[in-house]
């Protein structure tokens, strides 16, 4: 059995990361909401509010955002949420994010071992953290505007986050990489991207253990995430558990 903290935290991993530079967290009795560096990076978590509220949270919520100069947010509606919230907000607007749906994901058991053919580890310097960026963007088709500010906030990030980045090399190249972020129950992981080049010959496989080896060696042996219709797949072959299911739904106003 998987303990419901870890279910609680692949549900709604933002909620319990540690923060980055420029990062905030605003907790209240009835939801979490995370802001991300930059301006686009917005979701709203652990919703425990009853559904009669729906209205006046999604105002205080859209409030917090404009006093911060945001016109957008996701929203991440988790198995725990309120019965009947995606519809709720369906009517009120909001619309299916681009991956909208994602199954939470825990592993506690150790994955196979990195193929000699790739060399899996974190990145060491900023060069190899923008290669790694770079096939980040390219697999989840990022717009000219998410990459140029994802790019201006590299050289902070690479100096001052909490966050960890994992690439795995084959043939001398980034061909695929992840963040990471270390918690007393084990690693959230995020973002996970493989070049297309190289998709389908292990490299997904090598950075999960990457991460795995790291997650153990922190004393945490866990690693816990959200998988997408790409991701969902692989991670379940590697021996990920279902723990839940989460809808994504983005709400952009004026």
């Amino acid at each position: 059995m998987v303990p419901r903290m870890l279910r609680e935290i692949a549900e709604y991993p933002n909620s319990f990361g540690p923060l980055a530079p420029g990062d905030e967290r605003i907790e209240t009795d009835r939801y979490t909401l995370y802001l991300g560096a930059g301006s686009t990076w917005n979701t709203v978590q652990r919703q425990r509010f009853p559904l009669e509220q729906v209205d006046d949270v999604l105002a205080e919520v859209r409030a917090a955002l404009r006093a911060r100069g945001r016109t957008q947010t996701q929203w991440e509606v988790g198995s725990s949420a309120p019965s009947g919230l995606v519809e709720a907000l369906l009517e009120r607007g909001l619309v299916p994010d681009k991956d909208p749906y994602a199954v939470a994901l825990v592993l506690t058991r150790e994955p196979p071992a990195i193929a000699p053919a790739f060399i899996a580890r974190q990145v060491e310097t900023l060069e190899e953290l923008g290669a790694a960026a770079r096939v980040q963007w390219e697999a989840f088709e990022a717009t000219p505007e998410e990459i140029e500010e994802a790019r201006r906030l590299l050289p902070e990030r690479f100096r001052d986050s909490p966050t960890l980045r994992h690439a795995v090399w084959l043939g001398g190249e980034i061909v695929c990489t992840g963040t990471a972020s270390p918690t007393e129950h084990g690693l959230l992981l995020y973002g996970g991207a493989t070049a297309r080049h190289a998709r389908g010959r292990g490299a997904y496989r090598a950075l999960i253990r990457a991460r795995w080896d790291d997650a153990v060696a922190r004393g945490t042996p866990a690693l816990i995430t959200q998988g997408g219709s790409m991701s969902r797949p692989i991670l379940e072959r590697l021996g990920f558990e279902r723990v839940g299911e989460v809808h994504m739904l983005l709400d952009v106003f004026s």
